[in-house]
């Protein structure tokens, strides 16, 4: 079928329960399976599915229905929906830079390239409204204002939102964080304590009588001894 028609299970259950039409028939125009259809006859499919009138809503006409009771192999043949339109997936339409901010561009391009090249290229022209081909202009130096170009972050700028920028950065640092891990490259969690071999730095030795327990003896010796040197 060439036109999809709104609520297709909502359709088909109002064509069972209001048509003599065959299960073919419902199922082609209704783009389900003849199985399905019989299901929802049966009970068994779709029984919390309120029925949807295709000729109240504008899909099919009352003629058209009527020629198709009369022969089970005439399809159905759809109306345009007038609602047709307002469903279908609107698709996002460029961002656009004022022109007083359009210069500002290349110094958010390179603020990019500066502290988050894993963000990629795609992404910095989706958020900033811009080309790749200015980004390779940037990045390569080849921009006919180089020399002026200065990092500056998009929201200062007010190229984009705070919330764009960091969903953005996020975006892209989980996906490095996969591709590292893929390639079975770990980052260090932090710093970690080196062996004093390493260090060069060597440990003082303790005496050989530091961890034998004192006893009487040991203890008035090293008391004559003081008392000796007096």
């Amino acid at each position: 079928m060439s036109t999809e028609i709104l609520m297709p299970k909502a359709t088909a259950v109002w064509l069972v329960d209001n048509t003599s039409l065959t299960f073919e028939q419902i199922a082609d125009f209704c783009g389900l399976h003849p199985l399905e259809v019989r299901g929802i006859a049966d009970g068994e499919v779709a029984r919390d599915i309120r029925g949807a009138d295709p000729i109240a809503n504008g899909q099919l006409s009352r003629e058209e229905l009527d020629a198709a009771e009369k022969n089970p192999n005439h399809k159905l043949v759809a109306l345009k929906s007038r609602h047709a339109e307002y469903l279908k997936p609107q698709k996002k339409a460029p961002r656009y830079t004022p022109v007083s901010r359009r210069q500002d561009r290349p110094d958010a391009i390179a603020w990019f390239l500066r502290n988050h090249p894993e963000v990629a290229d795609s992404q910095v022209a989706r958020l900033l409204g811009t080309t790749k081909a200015t980004i390779d202009q940037v990045r390569n130096r080849q921009h006919w204002n180089s020399a002026n170009i200065k990092p500056v972050d998009p929201v200062t700028l007010g190229l984009s939102s705070q919330l764009e920028l960091d969903a953005v950065v996020k975006k892209a640092a989980e996906k490095k964080a996969r591709d590292d891990k893929r390639k079975g490259i770990v980052e260090p969690e932090g710093p970690t304590l080196m062996p004093a071999s390493e260090t060069g730095v060597v440990e003082d030795e303790e005496p050989a009588y530091a961890h034998e327990e004192p006893t009487a003896e040991s203890v008035f010796a090293h008391h004559d001894d003081e008392h000796d040197e007096d």
